[in-house]
């Protein structure tokens, strides 16, 4: 486990480009002034012993000192002592529904960015509840086990999107049967399945299912995302529309929010159907939900101690200045005899 202090110092990297930059525009105006002053065979006997490479590889060590040195300044650090602590909360499984249906822009930015938003805020908003994530489209796969490690959680949900998954469709009843199976029988907590999804569900037994893991103790809330009225899904390229999917018959495929499939997977499950136009509205209603459930007591290993690691890449930055420094342009014996990009020709 790391953390990263001063995430602010990343910016620091821009430095490299603009340093690769600068070089590249030296070496432009240096090729047409050499080349005004006289011919390359000329230019050759002139400076035998110019060599390309290593001003090249001046340039790469420069950047990777700046690398390290940036780096540094974040000031990464690593957990050196594992705790065991006793924690009191619910189990969480978030099933996001990553169809292609999903990127329809008819909610901002679109649905599957929305999903996205929501399940952050939730997470922002949890204390001491463990949480799992599941991604589904025409099958269910699992994304993250039970935790309680909020930071891993947000960083898989970012990474979601709707290529993960070969096969299409939304198959809301595989995403509730594999939730079934991330709840820990030996420690009889609250459970609770949260389905972010425009409800456009390909199955026919996702109200059956629902019932069936309500009975084993599972409590299913619906989350809808997208307009009633529906859109179009974009086909992009390089983030530009290029077109909209069509169907058989050359028409524009229009997506619409299912609420009622929604609204009935939830109550099939003693759970609630939320919209999730708004944000604030969700995770308070989310929040006010768990707060009438009682809490059960685990166990959860967290790291206790972190150790600084900034004083290595400190020291390869300072290293790497100082072989820039020493590292001279002209070649060397071994360089000569290696021949790099038929310098000596």
């Amino acid at each position: 486990m790391y953390q990263l202090e001063e995430k602010i110092w990343f910016w620091t990297l821009v430095i490299i480009p603009v340093i690769i930059l600068l070089f590249l525009g030296l070496q432009f105006w240096r090729y047409r002034t050499q080349n005004k002053f006289a011919d390359k065979a000329l230019l050759k006997k002139l400076s035998p012993n110019k060599s390309t490479f290593k001003t090249v590889l001046k340039v790469v060590v420069l950047s990777l000192a700046f690398l390290c040195l940036s780096l540094a300044l974040v000031n990464p650090k690593i957990g050196t002592k594992l705790e065991t602590v006793k924690r009191e909360g619910v189990d969480i499984v978030f099933a996001v529904d990553v169809s292609k249906s999903m990127l329809a822009e008819d909610i901002a930015p679109n649905r599957l960015e929305k999903s996205k938003q929501l399940v952050t805020q939730i997470v922002n908003n949890l204390a001491s509840d463990r949480v799992g994530i599941i991604a589904y489209a025409g099958a269910a796969f699992p994304q993250l086990p039970i935790t309680t490690d909020y930071a891993s959680a947000k960083m898989f949900l970012q990474g979601m999107n709707t290529d993960m998954l070969s096969s299409q469709g939304t198959a809301i009843s595989e995403a509730i049967k594999l939730a079934s199976t991330y709840f820990d029988d030996e420690e009889q907590t609250n459970r609770v399945l949260i389905i972010i999804s425009d409800g456009e569900d390909h199955g026919q037994e996702a109200e059956a299912i629902a019932k069936a893991a309500n009975e084993d103790g599972i409590r299913i809330f619906t989350i809808g995302v997208g307009d009633v009225k529906g859109g179009p899904i974009p086909e992009k390229r390089n983030g530009v529309i290029l077109n909209y999917k069509k169907d058989n018959q050359g028409e524009t495929v229009i997506t619409k929010l299912n609420e009622d499939t929604l609204k009935a997977i939830a109550e099939a499950a003693n759970g609630a159907y939320i919209n999730g136009k708004n944000t604030a509205n969700v995770v308070e209603n989310i929040r006010d939900i768990l707060n009438t459930m009682d809490k059960t007591e685990f166990e959860a290993k967290q790291f206790a101690d972190f150790k600084d690691q900034f004083q290595w890449f400190l020291g390869f930055g300072i290293f790497f200045l100082l072989l820039d420094v020493f590292l001279l342009e002209r070649k060397t014996a071994w360089l000569k005899k290696l021949n790099l990009f038929n310098e000596n020709f």
